[in-house]
């Protein structure tokens, strides 16, 4: 092992070890880039043919990552993909990124994280690293991992190394290449080997003890953001009975020099990670006999959201005399944030549902999504409508569920008859006051 560990890390420190990233989605595809950047030859491994047909032709399928690096890391000869899993075993460092849904009963589901193990064990050789960064709970990479990879009888931290490392991509945002990681190994070597490769190629490492300290470490981050974000969006609904502005009183306790860090509420949770991990540490906190009831409190005020947007859809109808059931909506946004083309597990999604649900004529606009995608739980089968004056004019109710910049929001409180402002985007604009109606 001692001879094996010097020739990985040597390979790693010539930037000569072949590093391949499995799942080229909102996490794996920068990953790459951040890698091949850095003088590592990339190989991507997907089962898709279209991501890896993309990749091919040097084009970008996300809206926030550029083609330009992309095509000249291909053009170069330093990236490229494949759904060819047997070429895993010419690959010196395996970095898996794949989805951790959960199940229709809210559990997890270890699918693609299994489904990937397989695919990938019958090509495991000594000396390699393979490394986790699908978010999940605390044990996964020992537990479900391990087993499966040493199945041809190679074993983890003797024959070949193992780590966790969780992803921190914030699409739109903060990137792989610009933010520290948290690794965690399988054993001491495993950690080192970890280490060095992403030292290569991110501008912080940070290892923690154990593999299930890094798993661990995303859920807690996560978990912080979905309880903060829970305690303003029941703000939100404690101050529209005290007819009071949740946002005057977050900005005027965002002047606070220390003690206080501002959250935003919203219609609900969306994107891969928060509406989704904390149920993942709910789940096995229950192994340990243990109710996480303030996780578990926070997601339901969080899940319940979607609903008191309809509530006060409601109500703004009705003061104006008018039925939900009938009634024509426009939705402005369905990304599950500003500016990204990301509909991943977007609260507008399950509105949009509720609205139909309950008889509306539901259209909608965003500049970055044409179309909703068919997803696993939802099927709405709309495609985004041209933001005209004569749209806006003929809905009797405008939501605004994402605050996409490229939209004027003063000209849409102009033509608008009705606008329900689930994100704050029509602070302070002309004729707000009589239109908009906050939620």
């Amino acid at each position: 092992m001692r001879l094996e560990r010097t020739s990985l890390l040597e390979r790693v420190r010539a930037r000569q070890a072949k590093v391949g990233v499995v799942g080229m989605g909102y996490v794996g595809l920068p990953l790459s880039l951040a890698f091949s950047v850095a003088g590592f030859p990339v190989v991507g491994l997907d089962v898709d043919p279209r991501k890896i047909e993309a990749i091919g032709k040097g084009t970008s399928y996300f809206r926030h990552i550029p083609s330009e690096p992309l095509a000249k890391a291909v053009g170069e000869g330093r990236l490229r993909a494949t759904g060819d899993f047997a070429q895993a075993r010419e690959l010196d460092a395996l970095i898996i990124c794949v989805p951790t849904p959960l199940t229709p009963a809210r559990e997890p589901d270890m699918s693609f994280i299994v489904n990937t193990a397989e695919a990938l064990a019958p090509h495991v050789r000594p000396g390699q690293l393979f490394s986790l960064e699908s978010t999940t709970w605390p044990g996964t990479t020992d537990e479900v991992l391990k087993p499966i990879l040493e199945r041809g009888g190679l074993r983890a931290g003797i024959d070949f190394f193992l780590a966790f490392s969780p992803e921190r991509e914030d699409p739109g945002g903060h990137s792989a290449s610009t933010t520290p990681k948290v690794v965690g190994g399988y054993s001491p070597a495993c950690l080192e080997v970890a280490c060095e490769l992403y030292g290569a190629a991110v501008p912080k490492v940070v290892p923690v003890s154990s593999t299930r300290a890094a798993e661990l470490t995303k859920l807690l981050e996560n978990i912080f953001r979905g309880v903060n974000i829970a305690l303003v969006n029941e703000m939100k609904m404690l101050c529209d009975r005290m007819g009071l502005d949740v946002w005057e009183v977050i900005d005027a306790a965002s002047t606070k020099g220390f003690g206080f860090m501002p959250f935003y509420p919203g219609p609900g949770l969306g994107g891969h990670c928060i509406p989704i991990d904390p149920f993942y540490l709910t789940w096995k906190a229950r192994e340990f006999e243990m109710q996480t009831r303030f996780i578990e409190l926070a997601g339901e005020i969080n899940t319940n959201m979607p609903y008191y947007v309809l509530q006060r859809t409601f109500q703004a109808l009705n003061r104006h005399q008018k039925a939900l059931q009938g009634a024509k909506v426009l939705v402005l946004g369905v990304a599950y944030k500003k500016d990204i083309d990301d509909v991943r597990e977007s609260p507008a999604v399950r509105v949009i549902e509720l609205l139909q649900e309950h008889g509306a004529q539901v259209s909608y606009h965003d500049p970055y999504i044409e179309r909703i995608p068919k997803m696993r739980a939802h099927d709405l089968r709309l495609e985004s409508q041209p933001l005209t004056s004569e749209l806006l004019g003929s809905a009797d109710v405008v939501m605004v569920l994402t605050d996409h910049s490229a939209i004027d929001y003063a000209w849409v409180v102009r033509e608008a008859k009705l606008v329900v402002d689930t994100r704050n985007a029509t602070r302070g604009l002309p004729g707000a006051e009589q239109k908009v109606v906050k939620a």
